[in-house]
């Protein structure tokens, strides 16, 4: 078909014609009493308004999922419709809505927008049933609504339109035609309704069936009929609307024009009044022909009448809006007139001249804009948000005005309607004006809980463009920038949020003992408010550079001293937990009243990795923090060499990437060091903080005694010549890093001395720890003997596993040629404010467990860092009453591994092997004898793989080889080979993931801990700034009643007070009350402990060798393997990962991965299964082939002569360990002991429809002890019953009894009523050690009360019968000779030669 184009026409109706019309649908004046809104929301409540102000009553209908909104609340009588009906559908439910109406009395209906405001039926029906629609007549408003019908209007009026189709079509083949006919762009339109549904601009023919496919299922769906309009599309045009109101006595007023072009999706976003920047001429014409089509159409009540102006000012009509619009209000705002009120009245009967609204009284007073505020995220292409606001604050003043109904704190935001929350409305005397009140109002509004479109709405509203009134329905498209947001802080509600998930769920960070945090406030020394810090020796570093600080050091008179109280006191006394918040508060103190300090230890080490694991603050921003608060002395870190901070080999470019972002956020000196005195390593570290412009430390790590001329290894020859190489290597200073505190006075003067006379020119810096108590005297010794530096923590942080006392040391060098200059009062000062303030660590007190300091550490030598972490670690894996252990065992884990230098990455190995040593009850020979078969912790196999270095002495033979078992080795240094990190890649890659801007120093931080920083950030960016609140609400947080002041940023105070916690809801959840700067706030938090479902988890059945169980409690950090996998013995299945200790578990077989039951990150407890593998043993391959009846029960012999036991002995422990069937007992003697001494045996009694059960016995070669216990169960009759080992305890060496307890199994699931007596027979006969008789009572069997004998046998008692060497577990209680030879087959198969059968009934054996 062709589309003709209709000519422009004069308006040739008579006006007699008109008045006719109008005069017969002119209704009596009349009063409301009672009206009803047929709508919801803020429209809804914007007529309750007007009607309130009219003294009418207002009538409110709702759905069931609006019961509780705010319109229902407001209205003077609310009532239900569309019960059981979709949120949309009940109000559009004209029926019932009519019927509530009749019921009521109600004597108008006011439409609002959406919904049925466009419908004529509906007008039709209320009229119908003498209700008085206000709005338009139904036949008015069936031309209007009809897009087709409205053109012709406008037509016939003698209106510009757009060239269009002359009807509503429905098939996609015309609106082909139109495009061919007009050319593209077109755009389509829904015939029946608006609001930008069922809109769709085409710019290619070729696209012009699938839109119109999606715009007429959008305008079926939203209208109920897909019909749609074509017209062609007018390029960039500004979208003005007239509006009119109209009375029933043929009069017709505009009140001027808006601005509609702000438009996202032809979705109107903001809105203007009067429109600016449009010519006057064209403004009059606009106005004219409004009034021209409304008079041509009869039009009564509220409207609006749409055109299009293009850049030439030529302007088209495009549609009627014959109700009121959502915009009504910024025309409210610049005439004065109240269109509602205005409309009702109207609806009464009331003439315009009656209500004084003559045209010429009409006019406009300044500008007025509406804004939009959606819950749509603008950042996420508008898409829509729900829930609950948990915070509503908005913005109010002169000139703005709100509109709203879901707007207040605790409401919820339904996803099945529109997402308007409130309409701004700023008014002013010009446009500009305007848009500054809307802009501060815009700012002042604070919403949490659901996601706004205010950044988009601010970013419009400061466009230039926007400002200067020359934008046009392109506009949000051309300007991409507007989407371009700052996100919100949000800073108090995320607060709140973890101080309520806090006060539910208890302390986000892990508090390692009962203690709790004192409510004590430190004691601050006061300085001279405005004074500056006196210089120091910072400042000639920054103006001379390193090699001049170093000169510097050397001349300076005295003993210099470090203060390690910013990070190495607090890692060893308070397992490094120490806050920015209180290191911050002290730190202005530190810079005026010790500037001749020679440096502030304060970073790197484990602190860098605790801040955000445990304390959830940045490392950086602690840096530069310290930094702004003590500009004058040297700041100290410490670089783990080729590990910078980490404990993995990292490419060179991340070094040195690191060290010029630490020396650019404020680090002067880097202590390098190595754990292994690898000098390799320690060179990528040298270098890298050399290249940075900081000071290099080169620390050699101080083990052994080299007054001890009888040691070997770790002389004082070994130093010396580590220390030329460093020499050599052009290191600014030389340290001593005595980690463990095993340096003592004699040896400090051998070695220093040495030192110091072998290289006169180069500083010397010595560390140590107070562990054994001789710390001072060591320092003294070490001053004495020519070291410039030495370490030391203030006095109430110093001591045990820390360093030694500042004011002790500071005191006894005073006034002698090494006096440090320091003030012993100041020192005093600063010493009361940690003894305060370490009251509030009091969970992490390493007090709790270690009274003083203990000369062991001469044996053991655990350093000091490590000891209250590995004392905890203890505790947390249940080693806690065996510490003394561990730390014995600590030794023979190093002598085991070579005594290698213990310090961190290496103090860890040495500490995850004593504690596996431990769990295991491993001596270090049996470790050696045994590590083959052996799981390993991770650290262990990395160093034996050589992935941190080789030690000074080589590595541990046999054992490397055998924890290895063919792993790589490698014999260079570990991350030479590793290729650069693309930090570039990295930062946009991680920019991507968690949607904000990245600093280098953050990417770096990932680049080191790449799970920590992700945590870290997760919950940074769901809690907010918790490092800004006091450190005994960080941990514990707040008591009822409570009051706490939160400086967020300078100038910026949080009061918050605790109000009370909820009773837990049906979601789980409890409602936490909170009292934030004056105005009460809640959120819910979910109560995980009460909410949680019960989950046990299944434990790995105790000898079966493909139930592969965690062996302690921690979290799986990695899985390996997926199900389905094949794998083989000794592969890599899980990583298990206790506090920082990781253990690598392999797989026992070869098999398949049959399931997995615990997912990465999961929780475990020991024995807790993981893994769990499909063995595939010749014994369970053959038992699959040949399937025993489900009542089967069988008996298994084996036989060896007596001479050849020793011989046979590793191969029968082989072929009963490979006996993988559901019933299964382990004797693991001696090498796996109970706390009492005596041996684990477990067992476990499962059925399967192969067998019943099965007994396993593992030997382990003890000397000096019975290497199997063997069951033997006989019946009076000599009839074989189910009878199996349970539990026992082990032959002591003063050769008392063996003392054994039994468990029936029966057939069937029922219970076996058991009792016993056993006699004795002496140990060393040919005898049992044990006879037991039972009586059994079978509830199965017919035969009750069958005695059986129970022979309880160890190893020598056996070889003494000479004729039977192994188990008889359960017989064969069958009479089918089908499972005889079944049986016999399996046997057969698993290549098993069996001599003896046991008879197990009278008829077979």
């Amino acid at each position: 078909m062709r589309f003709t184009r209709v000519p422009l026409l004069a308006n040739t109706l008579k006006h007699h014609t008109k008045l006719a019309r109008w005069s017969s649908e002119i209704a009596k004046p009349r009063e409301f009493k009672k009206v009803m809104v047929a709508n919801r929301g803020e429209i809804a409540i914007r007529v309750f308004r007007a009607l309130t102000e009219l003294n009418k009553t207002s009538v409110a209908i709702y759905s069931e999922q609006d019961k509780n909104s705010m319109h229902r609340l407001k209205a003077d009588e609310a009532y239900l419709v569309g019960k059981g009906l979709p949120p949309v559908a009940a109000y559009l439910t004209i029926d019932q809505i009519i019927d509530t109406a009749l019921k009521q009395n109600i004597d108008a209906i006011h439409p609002g927008y959406g919904f049925l405001s466009e419908r004529s039926d509906f007008a039709k029906a209320c009229q119908s049933a003498g209700i008085v629609f206000i709005g338009p007549s139904p036949d008015v408003m069936a031309r209007m609504g009809d897009k087709v019908a409205a053109r012709q209007a406008a037509i016939e009026a003698g209106v510009q339109v757009v060239p269009g189709t002359p009807g509503p079509i429905t098939t996609a083949a015309e609106a082909v035609e139109f495009a061919k006919q007009y050319g593209t762009p077109i755009i389509l339109k829904a015939a029946y309704g608006g609001g930008g549904r069922g809109m769709r601009r085409v710019n290619k023919i070729e696209d012009v069936e699938e839109s119109f496919r999606r715009a007429f299922s959008e305008a079926q769906s939203a209208f109920g009929d897909g019909s749609l309009f074509v017209e062609k599309f007018v390029e960039r045009p500004r979208h003005i609307e007239v509006q009119l109101l109209g009375d029933n006595y043929g009069n017709i007023v505009h009140l001027f024009e808006r601005d509609c072009s702000v438009q996202r999706r032809h979705q109107k976003v903001v809105e203007i009044a009067p429109a600016p920047a449009l010519p006057s001429g064209v403004r009059e014409k606009i106005l004219a022909d409004a009034l021209r089509l409304a008079r041509h159409v009869g039009y009564q009540n509220a409207g609006t009448v749409e055109f299009l102006v293009d850049q030439k000012g030529n302007y088209y009509f495009i549609e009627v809006n014959a109700r009121l619009q959502v915009e009504h209000t910024v025309t409210e705002e610049i005439t004065g007139v109240d269109l509602v009120q205005a409309q009702i009245r109207i609806a009464e009967g009331k003439s315009l001249d009656a209500l004084k609204l003559q045209q010429e009284g009409i006019h406009t007073n300044g500008s007025a804009i509406q804004c939009r505020v959606t819950t749509e995220d603008p950042a996420k292409g508008f898409q829509p948000d729900s829930g609950r606001i948990e915070v509503f604050r908005s913005g109010e003043g002169m000139g703005i005005r709100l509109d709203s109904a879901s707007a207040f704190a605790g409401s919820i935001i339904s996803p099945h309607y529109d997402s308007l929350m409130v309409k701004v409305i700023a008014s002013a005397r010009n446009h500009p004006n305007a848009a500054a009140k809307m802009i501060r109002a815009l700012k002042e509004f604070r919403i949490r809980g659901v996601k706004t479109n205010i950044p988009f709405l601010l970013n419009v509203l400061r466009q230039p463009s926007f400002l200067d009134a020359s934008v046009d329905t392109y506009f949000i498209d051309e300007h991409p920038e507007l989407f371009q947001f700052k996100p919100s802080q949000n800073r108090a509600q995320k607060l709140l949020s973890y101080l309520g998930e806090v006060q539910v769920n208890g302390p986000a960070t892990p508090l390692a003992t009962d203690l709790k945090p004192a409510h004590v406030t430190p004691p601050v020394p006061k300085i001279r408010a405005g004074s500056k810090p006196p210089m120091g020796l910072r400042q000639v570093l920054v103006k001379e550079g390193p090699e001049a600080f170093a000169k510097a050091v050397r001349k300076a008179p005295g003993c210099m001293i470090t203060d390690t109280t910013f990070r190495d006191a607090h890692q060893s006394l308070l397992a490094t937990r120490v806050r920015t918040y209180d290191l911050a508060k002290i730190s202005p103190f530190i810079s005026h009243s010790f500037p001749q300090l020679f440096s502030l230890e304060n970073w790197g080490g484990a602190t860098f990795d605790v801040s955000m694991r445990f304390l959830h603050e940045c490392p950086w921003e602690r840096l530069r923090t310290l930094r702004e608060l003590i500009p004058n002395i040297p700041f100290q870190c410490l670089l783990r060499g080729a590990n910078a901070v980490g404990y993995s080999n990292y490419p060179d470019n991340v070094i040195d990437k690191f060290c010029e972002l630490s020396v650019k956020n404020g680090m002067d000196i880097f202590r390098v060091f190595d754990s292994l005195n690898y000098l390799p390593n320690l060179f990528v570290g040298m270098e890298a903080a050399g290249k940075a412009g900081g000071v290099v430390e080169a620390a050699i790590s101080y083990t052994g005694d080299v007054s001890d001329r009888s040691r070997t290894q770790y002389n004082l020859q070994y130093y010396l010549d580590l220390a030329e190489q460093l020499v050599k290597a052009q290191t600014h200073i030389l340290a001593i890093k005595d980690m463990a505190g095993v340096l003592k006075p004699e040896a400090a003067k051998i070695l220093i001395g040495s030192l110091r006379e072998k290289f006169p020119d180069i500083p010397i810096h010595i560390h140590t720890h107070d562990t054994a108590g001789a710390g001072v005297a060591t320092m003294l010794e070490c001053a004495k003997a020519g070291a410039d530096v030495v370490d030391a923590a203030v006095d109430s942080m110093s001591g045990m596993t820390s360093q030694p006392s500042m004011g002790a040391i500071v005191a006894c060098l005073q006034g002698t040629p090494h006096d440090t200059g320091l003030s012993l009062d100041e020192i005093s000062k600063y010493s009361a404010y940690w003894e305060s303030c370490r009251q509030l660590y009091a969970p992490f007190e390493c007090a709790t467990t270690m009274k003083s300091g203990n000369a062991d550490v001469y044996k053991h030598e655990i350093p000091g860092g490590q000891y209250t972490n590995l004392q905890f670690q203890a505790f947390s894996l249940g080693l806690g009453p065996k510490f003394d252990e561990v730390k014995k065992m600590y030794r023979e884990a190093n002598l085991a591994l070579g005594d290698i230098i213990k310090v961190t990455p290496s103090s860890k190995i040495v500490g995850d092997l004593a504690q596996f040593m431990v769990q295991n009850n491993l001596t270090r020979e049996t470790l050696i004898d045994r590590a083959e078969d052996l799981s390993f912790p991770k650290s262990v196999v990395d160093f034996m793989q050589g992935n941190i270095g080789q030690p000074p002495y080589g590595f541990p033979e046999p054992l490397r080889t055998k924890v290895l078992r063919g792993k790589p080795k490698v014999d260079h240094r570990p991350g030479e080979k590793v290729p650069p990190k693309d930090m570039d890649a990295a930062k946009n890659d991680l920019e991507d993931r968690f949607g904000r801007p990245l600093r280098d120093e953050d990417v770096m931080s990932h680049a080191m801990f790449p799970t920590v920083f992700e945590d870290f950030e997760r919950f940074r960016q769901q809690y907010g700034p918790v490092d800004k609140l006091p450190t005994r609400i960080f941990l514990t947080g707040l008591d009822i009643a409570e009051e706490v002041d939160v400086e967020i940023e300078s100038g910026k105070t949080l009061a918050i007070q605790l109000l009370a916690t909820g009773k837990l809801n049906s979601r789980g959840e409890r409602e936490v009350f909170f009292d934030l700067n004056g105005q009460m706030r809640s959120i819910y938090v979910q109560d995980k402990e009460a909410s949680k479902e019960i989950v046990t988890r299944p434990k790995a059945l105790p000898g079966v060798r493909g139930s592969i169980g965690a062996p302690m409690p921690g979290d799986v950090l990695e899985l390996k393997v997926k199900e389905g996998d094949k794998v083989t013995p000794k592969q890599p299945l899980f990583v298990l990962s206790a506090m920082k200790m990781e253990m690598v578990i392999d797989s026992p077989i070869a098999g398949t991965v049959k399931k997995i039951h615990a997912a990465q990150g999961t929780k475990c407890s020991a024995g807790d299964l993981v893994v769990e593998d499909e063995f595939r043993s010749r014994v369970e391959q053959a038992v699959c082939r040949h399937p025993f009846p489900q009542t089967s029960r069988f008996c298994l012999a084996f036989q060896a002569l007596r001479p050849r036991w020793p011989a046979r002995r590793p191969q029968f422990s082989e072929m009963l360990s490979q006996m993988d069937v559901p019933q299964l007992l382990s004797v693991n003697h001696k090498s796996s002991m109970q706390a009492n001494g005596s041996p684990v045996i477990n067992g476990d009694s499962r059925r399967s429809s192969m067998v019943d059960a099965c007994g396993r016995f593992c030997s382990q070669p003890i000397s000096g002890s019975p290497e199997l216990l063997v069951g033997l169960c006989f019946d009076e009759k000599h009839e074989s019953v189910n009878v199996s080992v349970d539990k026992a305890s082990s032959l002591s060496q003063g050769g008392s009894p063996l003392d054994t307890y039994l468990k029936v199994v029966t057939v069937d699931e029922n219970e076996a009523d058991v009792g016993h007596q056993k006699s004795e027979t002496t140990k060393g006969t040919s005898e049992p050690v044990f006879n037991y008789r039972c009586n059994i009572k079978l509830s199965h069997d017919a035969v009750e009360n069958r005695t059986v004998r129970i022979e309880v046998w160890s190893v020598s008692g056996i070889l003494r019968r000479k004729h039977l060497i192994g188990i008889v577990a359960v017989g064969l209680n069958s009479s089918s000779a089908d499972a005889q030879e079944h049986w016999q087959q399996m046997i057969q198969s698993a290549g098993i030669t069996v001599s003896k059968w046991h008879p197990v009934q009278p008829a077979n054996s």
